[in-house]
């Protein structure tokens, strides 16, 4: 099928501002970094969700789905088909019994505008997320954490369609098989729609506020901020801190082109001008090999690596 079809495809049921051609994708993830997208098509509704998943079905169109890049990097050459960024961004807060609260968010919402609302209805729990430059589809996908705390603790149900048909289906919790950074969604048979969060309402916010405040002060003095990158690089180990590993290899600062491993958190590696996919995957490598060969331990990728 030739472009200019899955075109005329889309814009039958999508807006043409919402449907970009040879989209870069550096534009729409954190580390600044990625090949253009044949199709980059922003979903608003689970109605236009399931029309492009029919279109990409019935054509054999490779389809893939992000959020807001925050955990992505992209390759080079870039990515075949269509990519679909969920954009749909329901907030809706129901009363439950005693001082809990069901709050209702639709997965293209990012974490940072619904812990300002949260703050604003004086609800808690969600203060842990509030500084994560991601959406709630992403941080559910890969049960998103800080400060000793995890999207699997606040979860309560995920609202998602099936790829393979389109039906739409809820699952618990438990249903969900959170793990560390993983969750039964990095299998890429469904995509998140929406979710339900389970939070707690309090008489005064000034301890929301508060904690907020001081997350954000934590991220600002231990994080390096002031580059692009996509969180942290890698996962922690079972039984070691993988930044302490690094750090003791003296990589602090060590770069290919562009990409560095930040001399502020060993954990991260930055974007400081102009990093190729292909400078950070060489960094990746030269990191990996270097904590085998002085430790003895395989450290693992928490960043997805997508495109050609």
């Amino acid at each position: 099928m030739q472009n200019t079809d899955i075109y005329n495809l889309l814009n039958k049921e999508i807006s043409k501002e919402n449907i970009l051609l040879d989209e870069p994708m550096k534009k729409h993830t954190s580390f600044k970094i990625g090949g253009d997208a044949e199709f980059f098509v922003k979903a608003k509704s689970v109605e236009d969700v399931r029309y492009i998943v029919d279109i990409c079905n019935s054509n054999n169109i490779p389809l893939t789905i992000v959020g807001n890049g925050s955990n992505l990097l992209v390759k080079d050459n870039g990515i075949k088909g269509i990519v679909l960024k969920i954009c749909i961004d329901n907030i809706d807060i129901e009363k439950t019994e005693e001082n809990k609260v069901i709050v209702i968010v639709g997965a293209g919402v990012l974490l940072g505008k619904l812990a300002q609302v949260l703050l604003k209805e004086s609800i808690a729990g969600f203060e842990f997320a509030s500084g994560i430059p991601g959406t709630i589809g992403g941080a559910v996908r890969m049960n998103a954490g800080a400060y000793g705390s995890e999207f699997k603790d606040i979860v309560f149900e995920t609202t998602c369609m099936d790829l393979e048909n389109g039906n739409i289906i809820k699952l618990s919790n438990e249903e969900q098989k959170f793990e560390y950074r993983k969750s039964i969604f990095n299998n890429n048979k469904y995509i998140i729609l929406g979710t339900k969060l389970i939070l707690t309402r309090v008489e005064n916010n000034q301890i929301i506020s508060d904690k907020m405040a001081e997350y954000k002060n934590s991220r600002l003095e231990k994080q390096p901020m002031e580059f692009p990158s996509a969180g942290s690089t890698f996962k922690r180990g079972a039984d070691f801190i993988t930044a302490k590993l690094i750090d003791e290899c003296d990589l602090k600062g060590y770069n290919v082109g562009d990409a560095q491993v930040s001399s502020k958190h060993a954990g991260f590696i930055v974007n400081t001008g102009n990093a190729t996919a292909k400078d950070v995957l060489n960094l990746i490598d030269i990191v990996k090999q270097n904590v085998l060969e002085k430790f003895g331990k395989k450290i693992e990728l928490e960043v997805e690596v997508i495109g050609e």
